[in-house]
């Protein structure tokens, strides 16, 4: 991504964002122009002015440099200054329509990007149920105080029909190549999650 949600703050940290941001703008170029098979960590390396090793400090493996963001931190945060009157379901709409529009606005065509890589590259699509798994235990996690009675079972599963929702929404964006605007979708989708039939 060209802009992490939260900005590091000493220049040490700040110099880490910018070799990382750099090592994953290289590499989703180069996806693009040879194919994600087609493309090595030694090209990335190359591309990016780094060194191998450099490369693995910042991304464990290839398939890495698609997947990592700061976003579900991010979200969690967001989930957690929601008014704590709002049910599950409404907090996870809004934090996730927030941090989406801020995404969106700032690097909406790297992540376009990156969800098409991941939609349509086998070995990064059978990586999606263990990133979601996490991610959505991180969001039942996050809903800690608003569960009013409501069991584990609940929340988890309301975390993981938001997470469906948002993954829907996003496969849509990218069917079409972009040109629906995420946000609007994300809202549809959450609103498809209350009404089913659109009444």
């Amino acid at each position: 991504m060209t802009t992490s949600p939260t900005a590091p703050t000493s220049l040490r940290e700040r110099k880490k964002a910018q070799t990382r941001r750099t090592i994953q703008e290289v590499a989703l170029r180069l996806f693009l122009e040879n194919g994600y098979d087609g493309t090595t960590v030694e090209q990335i390396a190359a591309e990016a002015g780094v060194s191998h090793m450099t490369f693995f400090r910042h991304f464990p493996t290839k398939e890495a440099v698609v997947e990592s963001d700061d976003y579900d931190p991010m979200i969690v945060d967001l989930i957690g200054s929601r008014p704590p009157h709002e049910d599950c379901l409404t907090a996870l709409h809004h934090a996730l329509g927030e941090g989406l529009r801020a995404v969106y606005a700032a690097d909406g065509e790297a992540l376009l990007t990156r969800t098409r890589l991941v939609l349509t590259t086998p070995a990064l699509r059978a990586r999606v149920w263990e990133n979601q798994y996490a991610t959505q235990q991180l969001f039942a996690d996050a809903l800690g105080g608003r569960r009013r009675g409501q069991s584990d079972l609940a929340v988890r599963v309301l975390a993981g029909a938001a997470l469906a929702a948002l993954t829907t929404a996003l496969t849509l964006w990218v069917e079409s190549e972009g040109a629906r605007e995420l946000p609007d979708l994300v809202d549809q989708a959450f609103l498809a999650l209350r009404d089913p039939d659109g009444n």
